[in-house]
């Protein structure tokens, strides 16, 4: 069964950890199975609730887009270095490839080999010498081993189709020599006496009980094959190691988790059919071809607390999107089939996953309940914000029992918790919720800090300004952050500084400056936002 990844948006406050935990864990109990993820940080109010209801905090998910590990490419085609070319080439015969991956002992890359080098090697190769093992040997020519003392075979091939007396003395054998020969007793004597490397007889002939017996004594390897001389000489190249037709400087591996998107740019810069998968150990895992650039599964993905592509994380476009689970108004997601989409106007997620619970008769256990009673509160503000439905306060009454908490004395606990700046930068605290809204041709930021301190940050006012600034002028036409006090129960205003008409376009208000305290704005998605979009489409 595939694994479905369950992950709230970029910026994981406390409804989007909890949405994609719980979310996770009733698909699970529905048969599916999933894990949840966080594709940031995760904020000190999520980790608060996490830790008071003893729930690990999930994995950082960095993105889902297509890597080699997702594709299909063959496990099966991997050759020992030790192994022949005849091994080689009879395992590309059988898998239907054009190239395996040569390794160590320990699954080391060690190269490819192809059929296109194999080729070159039998047809203008080196013929002259041998470097491999006697069980190579003995398997390319389908001999019989009668005398062995030696493991590897290193050395010079000789063909003893002299006449007798002009190789005797005109052929000076070593202990190097590799030496095919026939029923030609005086060249058997004399290779035997010479105390060659090997000695390969053809046509299955059998050496005399006399030569058998010197040749043992002096330690000759010796060899019968059922093979004329002709064919010996032509297989006997193939028993040679393959780790001889290898050019490491020709084989090109890749990670098994390097994107697809850099396979294609190996492939359209170097033209070559096949290329090696290793992890980062450089442990070979298998081999993949152009064949298979096509061949490759999409991760699958649920998302929880935002739709959009841009809030998601990076190569969403490239996965498989099975359900989404949000509150917020509909935006870019598109899919090519119908996908499970639940949308409800309500204050948070977990109060649509809480009725998903309900719907489906699956029982919440104790720490589920808890994670999901700390999102409604977090993103209900206490189920003071203008978002809070009867919807939201139903699933807070009937998850605080389960959970058997005091909701507003757990939540405000939870909410002060994650208000503290202390140690935090401007950049952290603008940055640790900013939702992204596109208008037009236009790129909005909408920030919001929640915190008791207001103070500490007016004290660096400018520097939050000029912090803000900078973030409008790179991926943001326009940013705006709220700064909101849960005990008044209004938010400050900061902006862009080339904004400043704009928005006060968007507060009807022609006095408004840096800093403006508002009463009673909580929302950024219901007191904020609508007004955004509807001064920039004005001005469009």
């Amino acid at each position: 069964m595939e694994t479905i990844y369950v992950f709230g948006h970029q910026k994981p406050d406390t409804d989007s950890v909890c949405s994609s935990i719980s979310l996770s864990y009733l698909k699970n109990q529905m048969g599916l199975k999933t894990v949840p993820k966080v594709l940031g940080h995760v904020n000190q109010e999520a980790k608060y609730a996490l830790e008071y209801f003893k729930i690990k905090e999930p994995e950082f998910l960095n993105d889902v887009r297509i890597q080699i590990k997702n594709m299909h490419y063959n496990e099966k085609v991997l050759v020992d270095e030790k192994n022949s070319i005849y091994d080689a080439y009879t395992l590309m015969q059988n898998e239907g490839v054009t190239g395996v991956a040569v390794v160590d002992k320990n699954k080391k890359l060690k190269g490819l080999a192809t059929l296109k080098e194999i080729a070159k090697t039998v047809i203008s190769g080196d013929k002259e010498h041998l470097n491999t093992s006697l069980y190579n040997i003995n398997k390319a020519l389908n001999g019989t081993v009668l005398l062995e003392f030696d493991e590897e075979i290193k050395g010079k091939l000789l063909v003893g189709n002299y006449q007798s007396d002009t190789f005797t003395k005109e052929i000076n054998l070593t202990s190097d020599d590799i030496l095919i020969v026939g029923n030609r007793f005086k060249i058997l004597d004399y290779a035997i006496d010479s105390k060659i490397q090997l000695l390969i007889l053809v046509g299955n002939y059998d050496l005399d009980e006399e030569l058998l017996v010197k040749a043992k004594k002096n330690k000759i390897n010796v060899i019968k094959t059922p093979l004329d001389t002709y064919h010996t000489v032509n297989n006997i190249a193939l028993a040679n190691y393959i780790s001889t037709v290898v050019e490491n400087k020709s084989s090109i591996s890749v990670l098994d988790t390097d994107y697809r998107n850099h396979l294609l740019d190996i492939i359209e810069n170097y033209k070559h059919t096949n290329y090696a998968v290793v992890d980062k150990n450089n442990t070979c895992l298998g081999v993949i071809s152009m064949n298979d650039i096509n061949n490759y599964q999409k991760l699958k993905v649920m998302l929880v607390d935002h739709n959009g592509f841009s809030q998601s994380v990076e190569g969403i476009e490239e996965a498989i999107i099975e359900e989404v689970v949000d509150h917020h108004n509909l935006l870019n997601i598109g899919t090519p089939d119908p996908i499970n989409f639940r949308s409800m106007p309500v204050g948070c997620t977990c109060t649509i996953i809480y009725h998903m619970f309900i719907e489906s008769h699956i029982d919440i256990p104790q720490d589920i309940a808890g994670i999901m009673l700390s999102a409604i509160l977090s993103d209900t503000l206490l189920l003071r914000s203008v978002t809070t439905t009867n919807m939201d306060r139903k699933a807070v009454e009937e998850l605080a029992k389960i959970a058997h908490v005091n909701p507003l004395e757990y939540g405000h606990n939870m909410i002060k918790a994650g208000f503290s700046i202390k140690g935090k930068t401007a950049e952290e605290l603008l940055e640790q919720d900013i939702k992204t809204f596109r208008v037009g041709e236009k790129m909005v930021g909408i920030s919001q800090i929640f915190t008791m301190d207001y103070e500490d940050i007016v004290k660096e006012i400018d520097h939050y300004i000029d912090r803000i600034d900078e973030l409008a002028s790179g991926k943001f036409d326009m940013v705006i952050t709220l700064i909101t006090d849960i005990e008044k129960n209004g938010s400050y205003i900061l902006f862009d500084r080339k904004s400043l008409d704009l928005v006060k376009d968007i507060f009807n208000n022609e006095a408004f400056e840096e800093g403006t305290y508002i009463q009673d704005l909580l929302s950024r998605k219901k007191q904020v936002v609508p007004y955004v979009i509807e001064a920039l489409e004005k001005r469009a």
